[in-house]
């Protein structure tokens, strides 16, 4: 089931971007195994691997890389895998012998991804980052933020997960497609800080248009306008409103009780500011709640501002299955949706190691093979 059913993937074990982008293939059918470390798992807080959901969907083989034997397991899996996955620095791949050439070696018809903030080239190529760096060097950060205030990280949702972990999920699809014209496999450059820059086309776009102005907080999506913002409410709660068309505006004016002829056009930015204030005060009249009834079933495009616990238990989530309460943990449900391919719910997120001996045995070892790996210390 899915439409990725019938791929194998190996995954180096990794932080971040990398297992999102296993877990996008993963969840649209495709079996990917997770070559994890034989000390457990790479993460940066402590937890329960169970319920690492980014973990879901996987097969897990633990083994020792810095072990010769290790290495040639690995080789050997490229022998029979259609990609791999890798998100360490450049370089450390090739020192462990699994670079792109002698994996290709074993198989000229793999697609070997590879997830870097940087890149592969460039000066800053080898130098350490997480999200915030790749975000603040793609030009992207500087856009998040209000007026008068220094900008702000929209966690790490940006280059991690959209400009890495999807670019690299959508590079290897693209990959996989072109090589059933080709029939040769490829390496994949995801660059976390390229991925961040890309998802901000349609903002460099209103640049060169003239409509987006370099100040913060000055715009029609970046918290400058009055009817694209976030309003506290009574009891310090929010409300987002969105109404950015004309018809959607009156509706909007219309819920709060404002009479157009006493605003200034929509358009008219000179006027946003008193707007803004005027709009905080009337959403601060009132509860979430309330605010949520009084603009129920309207399109003027305003809804409240729930938390993650809130949003898996709202009437929509729920009717669409959007999230999903398994392995004792809540977390979003695949997407997208498909009307003949629909992947099967995804399994629970595997220990280090748990899937070893089942994993080379699929991929054509025999038991004394998988015990001398064992014996040798190469396989946890």
């Amino acid at each position: 089931m899915g439409p990725l059913k019938g791929f194998r993937i190996l995954e180096m074990a990794g932080i971040g971007p990398g297992p999102f982008c296993a877990m996008m293939l993963a969840d649209m059918g495709a079996e990917i195994v997770r070559i994890d470390r034989a000390s457990g798992r790479t993460r940066l807080i402590d937890g329960d691997d169970r319920l690492d959901v980014t973990a879901r969907g996987r097969k897990s083989l633990a083994l020792d890389l810095k072990k010769p034997q290790a290495v040639q397991a690995v080789l050997r899996l490229c022998a029979d895998a259609d990609g791999l996955i890798e998100g360490f620095r450049p370089g450390v791949m090739e020192r462990l012998g699994l670079g792109p050439e002698p994996c290709l070696a074993r198989n000229p018809r793999l697609v070997y991804g590879r997830m870097t903030g940087w890149g592969q080239q460039g000066p800053l190529a080898r130098l350490a980052g997480h999200d915030i760096n790749y975000l603040a060097i793609s030009g992207s950060l500087y856009m998040f933020g209000r007026a008068e205030e220094r900008p702000c990280p929209p966690l790490n949702l940006i280059a991690d997960m959209g400009g890495g972990g999807l670019m690299l999920a959508f590079g290897m699809t693209c990959a996989l497609l072109e090589r059933l014209g080709s029939g040769k496999g490829q390496v994949v450059d995801a660059a976390m800080v390229e991925g961040a820059a890309l998802l901000a086309t349609s903002i460099y776009a209103q640049k060169a248009m003239g409509s987006w102005r370099s100040d913060r907080g000055a715009n029609l999506l970046d918290s400058g306008a009055h009817f694209y913002e976030v309003y506290e409410t009574k009891d310090r709660g929010h409300m987002a409103v969105g109404a950015i068309e004309p018809q959607f505006y009156d509706l909007l004016l219309r819920g709060l009780q404002i009479d157009p002829t006493t605003v200034p056009p929509q358009m008219d930015r000179a006027g946003w500011p008193s707007m803004k204030q005027r709009f905080a005060g009337i959403f601060r009249s009132r509860t979430r709640e309330e605010w949520t009834r009084v603009f129920a079933d309207s399109d003027a495009c305003v809804t409240p501002v729930l938390s993650p616990e809130e949003a898996a238990s709202h009437p929509h989530s729920q009717a669409r299955g959007a999230f999903r309460n398994r392995y004792g943990a809540v977390h979003p449900a695949p997407v997208p949706r498909f009307s003949r391919s629909d992947p099967a719910p995804p399994d629970a997120p595997p220990e280090p190691g748990e899937h070893s001996d089942s994993v080379l045995r699929a991929f054509g070892f025999t038991a004394g093979e998988v015990d001398e790996l064992r014996s040798c210390g190469a396989m946890a």
